[in-house]
């Protein structure tokens, strides 16, 4: 499958068993998170050595209720913790990797 194109495609995948081989690290970690498969996206984030990976690492720990952790790879991301629900946060985050391919 080729990359979504927007915030739809992504979600239409959501039912198969895996992401797309072919996507990014960075998509497939919010697919195993929307798919509630948290540990698997974890496990992605913590191996990005960058921007986008702290900014998926404290998205997750937010997620998980865990706020100084979050704070944390915030600040590594060079982002304050935001105050928009984990909704919000998560189409923020797939719109900019989508704008950022």
């Amino acid at each position: 499958m080729d990359l979504p194109k927007t915030i739809e495609d992504f979600k239409d995948t959501l039912g198969n068993g895996t992401p797309p081989e072919s996507w990014s690290l960075q998509l497939k970690c919010l697919w195993y998170d929307a798919n509630n498969e948290w540990q698997k996206a974890h496990d992605i984030a913590q191996d990005m050595d960058n921007i986008i990976g702290s900014w998926l690492h404290a998205y997750l720990h937010r997620g998980e209720g865990d706020q100084w952790n979050a704070d944390y790879w915030y600040r590594k991301a060079n982002r304050k913790s935001p105050k928009n629900s984990l909704d919000e946060e998560f189409e923020n985050i797939l719109s900019y990797i989508l704008s950022n391919k």
